[in-house]
């Protein structure tokens, strides 16, 4: 058998310390599993890296439609905080259990959106959507908190069957929405207004906004998770989130913020 050198057994004892220390410092860093609607993904992104910066806690995003976010996180009973495209789905699913204490962190508002330069000429006015001569693509009410809005505004100005039958396609998600734009499926869709000022998506789309009271402001509240593993971290996020310097970065991506006056 080798023998070591006291120097060597000195460095390999040291070595071992060291990358157990390293160890022992990876696997107590909790992790926040944070559920977000694909809309607000930025902003709540950018809020994690700050509070990331102050506290021992690593972020963790995983992002889709909001109701689909919310069936993830009843099967698994896995995560912290849950933040849909509009109050509803709290309201709608708080007999579950799942969803505790909240904080109001802003609004997001359905505008419609057309390809660079409207070159069809779209004005702001739902009954755009039943042209012949452009191509429709809404969101499905089933899935995202995007088309839960599109049919609430349809239904209201009478027109959703109509709008559905003619659609190009229906899709998921905010995300995919936009996708359908920049790849040319789309003239016009309904969508939540704040993606189009993304940079990613500024090149490709411009943004006609609805009138109030034609698209609400949908309030976005920020649920802590009955089950959350670290609700004393997750509440830090949601002070953060709700402070004037999460406000801001809010704002940056478009949003209202949460002392916006809304009738």
């Amino acid at each position: 058998m080798m023998k070591l050198s006291k120097k060597a057994f000195t460095a390999m004892a040291l070595a071992t310390a060291l990358f157990g220390s390293a160890a022992q410092a990876v696997a107590e860093t909790p992790s926040l599993l944070v559920y977000c609607g694909i809309t607000m993904i930025k902003p709540m992104m950018e809020i994690g890296r700050v509070l990331e910066s102050r506290e021992n806690v690593k972020m963790v995003f995983t992002q889709g439609g909001s109701q689909d976010l919310y069936m993830s996180l009843k099967k698994s009973h896995e995560g912290d905080l849950y933040l849909p495209g509009s109050a509803s789905y709290r309201q709608r699913n708080m007999k579950d259990g799942l969803l505790g204490e909240a904080v109001d962190i802003g609004y997001n508002q359905a505008a419609i959106m057309v390809q660079k330069g409207n070159p069809y000429n779209v004005k702001a006015d739902v009954n755009e959507l039943l042209r012949d001569d452009l191509s429709v693509v809404i969101c499905n009410p089933e899935s995202g908190s995007i088309g839960r809005e599109t049919k609430k505004i349809l239904d209201k100005a009478g027109i959703y069957d109509r709008v559905f039958e003619q659609a190009t396609y229906l899709t998921t998600a905010s995300r995919t929405l936009n996708d359908a734009m920049k790849k040319g499926d789309a003239d016009l869709i309904i969508n939540w207004r704040a993606t189009g000022y993304f940079e990613e998506n500024k090149p490709f789309l411009d943004v006609i906004d609805l009138p109030p009271a034609v698209a609400k402001p949908k309030k976005l509240v920020l649920s802590l998770l009955t089950f959350s593993r670290h609700p004393d971290l997750a509440r830090k996020f949601m002070t953060l989130a709700a402070s004037e310097e999460g406000q801001a970065i809010f704002r940056k991506y478009g949003f209202l913020d949460n002392k916006a006056k809304v009738d």
